[in-house]
């Protein structure tokens, strides 16, 4: 989806390779309305470039970095080395998104029958709100249409950019393990270690969060979660874990959590 205006300076795009020369590589903004930008030699590659070819070439997808931008001259200096493999992974995937969400818009204005001028009139509205047009449809899926009436969409656009994020949108989980062992000397030993489980599986948790516990073999317990993100895992396992464990010493027995797995002892 074409962005107006120019890039800013820090920023990363995507770019087209169109013509190399021994002295750097032209290329076309994807995002800007193929605007041109040039990587000078210097900015190509880390170290001693000897063939630029060797590093780019016609008709090459990359992600370049943004060094300067002169509007009144209708040039940007662009940095092909100043971006790591992250940085690119990342950008090309939210690139993708976008083209995505090129779709998506479209189909809204359909079913909306909004003209070519309203819907070029909600994207500029949507590129001033978020970072991305697949971000609008992402809040849409998470918040509902009030959010984005809520910063001057109509309701009949946002019900719509809602339902299509709801559709299409599925919500990355992320799973976490760890490793409990339990053990209770007492008599009734068993019954405190199950209770010590139930105590795991059964902690407050949000609804996107799953929790399951799973016997090893003794004293070994693994609990296994799934969460949207990391920290949230990371914390809801934690969470279980001391929940078990203070059940065991409260009846005198020996509990400890392991984020990897160990010998037993």
């Amino acid at each position: 989806m074409e962005r107006k205006g120019w890039p800013e300076e820090d920023e990363l795009v995507v770019c087209t390779v169109k013509q190399v020369k021994d002295f750097g590589a032209f290329t076309e903004l994807d995002e800007y309305g193929q605007k041109e930008g040039l990587i000078h030699i210097s900015e190509v590659a880390a170290g001693w470039v000897k063939y630029i070819r060797d590093h780019v070439r016609e008709g090459q997808k990359i992600v370049c970095k943004v060094l300067n931008v002169e509007p009144d001259k209708h040039h940007i200096d662009l940095s092909l080395k100043d971006v790591n493999e992250h940085q690119r992974r990342e950008k090309i995937h939210d690139w993708k998104n976008e083209q995505k969400a090129e779709n998506w818009i479209n189909y809204v204005a359909e079913v909306t029958k909004t003209g070519p001028e309203k819907l070029e009139e909600l994207v500029d509205q949507l590129y001033e709100v978020y970072d991305s047009v697949y971000a609008a449809f992402e809040e849409g899926m998470h918040n509902g249409a009030d959010a984005l009436i809520d910063v001057g969409v109509n309701s009949e656009q946002a019900e719509a950019i809602s339902n299509v994020g709801i559709e299409n949108i599925k919500i990355p989980y992320v799973e976490i393990t760890g490793y409990m062992d339990l053990s209770c000397p007492a008599p009734d030993g068993v019954d405190f270690i199950n209770k010590s489980l139930k105590s795991a599986a059964k902690i407050k948790v949000d609804e996107d969060v799953k929790i399951d516990v799973i016997y090893l073999g003794a004293p070994r317990y693994r609990i296994h979660v799934t969460a949207p993100d990391y920290k949230k895992a990371e914390n809801v396992l934690k969470q279980s874990a001391d929940a078990a464990i203070k059940v065991i010493k409260n009846a005198k027995g020996i509990g400890s959590f392991h984020r990897h797995i160990e010998a037993k002892a």
